[in-house]
């Protein structure tokens, strides 16, 4: 049931995806949305360095699961333990909206993944994100972000 759910959100998002990809987006807004592929592809990889190279020390974020807004220590911290007990099998991002001022941007965007923990319950999850940037150099990196599961 699980798997079928996955593919109808799929199956939805894509359809989104299809009239968002329609707009034409600037270099700084491709950069933003090429950033967060390759952050989640990381994670799907759990590759923990790769990942946490994507935040800047600065980082402040609040997931809808969170009692509090997370530091860069506490991130750190969540994604090693995230990393030692579950597996990304599958998972789908399609943006939203994509915003860039200079050196600033935030993106939303939405998200499915099914993953198994270590007993072997897999799980879908789907929700809304949005990530927060600033550029240092030629690089994007994560300020802040929000978000988290909107179904069951």
């Amino acid at each position: 049931m699980k798997y079928f759910v996955f593919l109808l959100v799929s199956i939805v998002l894509f359809t989104f995806a299809q009239n968002i990809s329609a707009q034409q987006w600037s270099t700084e807004q491709q950069e933003v949305w090429k950033t967060i592929e390759e952050h989640w592809y990381l994670n799907e990889k759990n590759d923990l360095n790769g990942s946490l190279s994507h935040y800047d020390e600065s980082y402040l974020g609040w997931n809808y699961n969170s009692e509090v807004p997370r530091d860069y220590s506490l991130v750190t911290k969540r994604i090693k333990y995230l990393f030692q007990n579950r597996t990304i099998l599958l998972y789908t991002i399609v943006p939203a909206r994509i915003w860039v001022k200079d050196d600033f941007a935030f993106a939303h965007y939405y998200y499915t993944t099914v993953s198994k923990d270590n007993d072997g319950i897999v799980t879908t999850n789907s929700g809304r994100w949005t990530d927060i940037f600033t550029k240092k150099g030629n690089k994007w990196l994560l300020v802040g972000d929000h978000g988290g599961k909107t179904s069951e």
